[in-house]
């Protein structure tokens, strides 16, 4: 028992060491990684078509 206390009080420790985004960040931050997805999207969506044209040339 005197295990999972330590642990969770070890937790709390670490919790408030985390420095945590304001609203600005998070809209930044939010905004950068739809960005990305939708990046990483049209490419593997373009990657894709074309390997399939190109199979289907052959």
């Amino acid at each position: 028992m005197k295990k999972i206390i330590k642990f969770f009080k070890g937790v709390k420790k670490e919790i408030s060491r985390v420095r945590w985004p304001n609203k600005k960040e998070m809209v930044k931050y939010s905004i950068a990684t739809i960005v990305f997805i939708l990046f990483f999207c049209a490419f593997f969506y373009s990657f894709d078509a074309i390997t399939a044209w190109l199979i289907e040339l052959f």
